[in-house]
């Protein structure tokens, strides 16, 4: 049985619209005029009459965490408040609905929309007022930065005199801890937290795959799988791929930060097997060279404006760095690092250059974010073909702050994503939920108008970066392809294409950009199939 879609507006590429496809066996078939494609109708085929509506290929999140969204989704939701009280209130409410005994774990705060004058960071005796009888861990909307209560700190093992490399514990002068920790000290203390069951995981993850393929999101580029427990985490996710429990293309991202963790994963099953083309991709390795702007984590070149007293936090040694780049390498596995901060993506630049030895970046690596840039650094991203994994969205914060943290003539050469856009970068679009929603009409609002999402300012944030509509769902769906080296079957609704589509409730390519944000998806096709339908 074909399916054919009829009376529409089809993107099919860059100035190329048309009003209707025939899609077979998962693939496009033809695409033409309503009339060319019914000549070809049998009685066995479905039509759907798209009504005038807007077609567009699936988007691909070329940087989440799906298992993190999953876990938020479950989570004591942080986001939007704007007091530490109102923090410990919303925990309360939490506890008082849920009945944890096992502790609990929430996420979203961002101290810069606390209406108080000193905007500082929550404490693990703010915390204890929710309760000292179970484990409470908040970690920032980054991710990067956590706190967590007296019984965290303590079930965890982190105390006074611990050290975490690549990590920091916050400690007053007399050696009294904070509970705020950041980098890979906020993995040590989600130890505290209960672990779940394999079967509650698969129950998370499948619950957040089903959540972004409402969203119009077809493909995901996820991190999800670190550490020495990798091969268990490895192993859930492909079951729930084997059982064909969720109809969402999905590629590893997976982050080993120690060198002996990722040579045990070169040495395992996992390196070679049960990986299909079609849903479940093998992936690339995912480092962390340092955290968050907005979190004073992103590595800087020099002191941050605002607080002279930090350049940020590097999560990776240089010679750390350089020893998984090259071990990479060596085993034909691409590499892509996070660096928001310029000293970060400087570092990141520089050990790519001495993998590669001025040979072609066949094996795309890439820098997931690549915020904080300076002229130069664009320019060796293009000339060294260094693929970009942006979140136009993280303007809707970062355009309040960026000058604050890293002062006015940096700033005017940061989140310059048309700029590497137009000088032919491998630039490809995410949001890294669950740093921010999954939405991708948020992130593409953001592209287009480099405006919050109150339309502030006035014109956009350093305009010259805005890109186009087409431009935005180009790089959210055939770069994102591309960047995954399936830019031949995947990211446009042509021949030979699969048939991965969204139908829109507006025109997303006439309306002002204003009104982008709040588009919605009406239906969510994978292979032809209708995976979603708006109720």
């Amino acid at each position: 049985m074909r399916t054919l879609l009829i009376n529409g507006k089809i993107y099919l590429e860059k100035g190329r619209f048309e009003e209707a496809l025939s899609i077979k066996e998962g693939l496009v078939e033809a695409v033409g005029t309503t009339e060319r494609i019914l000549t070809t109708r049998r009685p066995q085929d479905e039509v759907l009459d798209l009504q005038g509506k807007t077609v567009l290929p699936g988007f691909n999140d070329s940087h989440l965490h799906l298992f993190m969204l999953g876990e938020a989704m479950a989570s004591c939701d942080l986001r939007g408040a704007v007091s530490i009280n109102e923090l410990i209130e919303r925990g309360k409410v939490y506890l008082s609905n849920n009945k944890l005994e096992k502790g609990i774990h929430g996420r979203g705060w961002n101290q810069d929309f606390f209406e108080t004058v000193d905007k500082r960071l929550p404490s693990r005796e703010d915390l204890d007022l929710i309760s000292s009888d179970i484990p409470i861990v908040y970690e920032r909307v980054c991710g990067h930065v956590a706190v967590g209560n007296t019984k965290a700190m303590e079930m965890a093992g982190i105390s006074a005199d611990s050290f975490i490399a690549g990590g920091t514990i916050d400690r007053s002068p007399e050696g009294i801890l904070s509970g705020v920790v950041t980098e890979n000290a906020t993995q040590v203390l989600s130890k505290a937290l209960s672990q779940k069951n394999k079967e509650a995981k698969k129950s998370q993850f499948i619950q957040a795959g089903k959540y972004v393929l409402s969203q119009g999101i077809t493909s995901v580029q996820s991190c999800d799988v670190s550490g020495e427990d990798f091969q268990k985490t490895f192993d859930w996710i492909r079951e729930v791929y084997e059982e064909k429990s969720l109809p969402l293309r999905y590629r590893h991202q997976f982050n080993f930060q120690q060198i002996e963790d990722f040579r045990k994963y070169l040495d395992s099953e996992h390196i070679n097997g049960n990986y299909e083309d079609g849903f479940y991709q093998k992936g690339s390795l995912k480092l962390f060279k340092d955290g968050s702007l907005g979190g004073r984590t992103a590595l800087l070149s020099k002191p941050y404006a605002d607080d002279p007293t930090t350049r940020g936090v590097e999560a990776l040694k240089d010679d750390e760095l350089q020893a998984l780049c090259q071990l990479a390498q060596e085993n034909g596995i691409p590499v892509i690092t996070h660096a928001i901060g310029d000293g970060a993506v400087e570092s990141v630049l520089n050990a790519y250059a001495n993998i590669l030895q001025g040979k072609e970046n066949a094996l795309r690596h890439g820098i997931v974010h690549n915020q904080i840039t300076t002229n130069h650094q664009l320019n060796r991203i293009v000339r060294r073909g260094i693929a970009v994994m942006a979140q136009p969205v993280f303007l809707d914060y970062d355009l309040h702050i960026v000058k604050k943290r890293v002062g006015e003539e940096l700033a005017k050469t940061s989140y310059a994503f048309n700029t590497l856009y137009q000088q032919g970068a491998l630039i490809s679009i995410g949001t890294d939920a669950p740093v921010e929603d999954s939405n991708p009409f948020r992130n593409i609002y953001a592209a287009v108008s480099r405006m919050d999402q109150k339309g502030f300012p006035e014109g956009g944030h350093q305009p010259e970066e805005r890109m186009t509509v087409e431009e935005a769902v180009d790089a959210y769906t055939y770069q994102g392809a591309k960047n995954q080296f399936q830019e031949k079957i995947k990211g446009k609704l042509l021949p030979g294409y699969y048939g991965d589509l969204i139908v829109l409730d507006q025109d997303l390519f006439t309306i002002p950009p204003s009104e982008i944000s709040g588009t919605q998806v009406e239906l969510t096709m994978v292979e032809g199939k209708i995976v979603y339908r708006k109720e």
